[in-house]
């Protein structure tokens, strides 16, 4: 297949994945256990992420972070919209970072191990991308939203806030969704390569 068709399927690929990440993200903003939204998007970047690269991985979830910003911006997301409020700069450096990084980390991960095993594969950038937007929220939380995060806790200990309140149900919810459906991203990948499009 010429360089010019495959670079073809990957740009439409790409462009459906973004569509459905805009999609999810937008109705996910709706669906909240706790201060903040679920997160579903990781499903489709860690597919691209397997599918294209770290570097399309990169790309989906800077899209996904974009949507993120979009919400905190207009009030869509609550939790967002007080975070903008506090520091809308510093609000996009995390949302734009946690994103990005976990994208480019699903496709790094996926790209070292499924050469060995690729079920193995998929389930390590699974992982590895819930964990990474996750982690640097509760990071750039922890160094920039300190007063914030007080505010939110009540009094009570930060960290068993932030664990218990803030992220763990969502986090458990991102990361058991992305786990489940780890062989369903297999197949589409196998199905892609097959059918000589990836």
């Amino acid at each position: 297949m010429s360089n010019a068709k495959t670079n073809t399927y990957k740009l439409t690929g790409l462009g459906i994945l973004t569509a459905i990440i805009v999609v999810l993200q937008v109705f996910t903003t709706f669906v909240h256990f706790g201060p903040f939204s679920i997160t579903l998007a990781l499903i489709p970047i860690v597919v691209g992420a397997a599918m294209y690269g770290k570097g399309a991985g990169a790309y989906l979830g800077a899209v996904f972070s974009v949507v993120v910003v979009i919400m905190c911006i207009t009030g869509g997301d609550v939790g967002g919209a007080m975070v903008w409020a506090a520091n809308p700069f510093m609000c996009i450096i995390m949302c734009m970072l946690k994103g990005t990084v976990a994208g480019f980390l699903a496709g790094w991960m996926y790209e070292l191990i499924a050469p060995k095993n690729q079920l193995l594969g998929v389930i390590i950038a699974a992982l590895v991308s819930p964990i990474a937007n996750t982690g640097i929220f509760i990071i750039g939380m922890l160094l920039f939203f300190k007063d914030t995060l007080a505010l939110w806790a009540g009094g009570s200990d930060l960290l068993t806030y932030i664990i218990m309140g803030l992220t763990g149900i969502n986090f458990l919810i991102e990361l058991g969704v992305n786990l489940v459906l780890s062989p369903i991203i297999v197949k589409i990948i196998e199905a892609v390569k097959k059918s000589g499009k990836a």
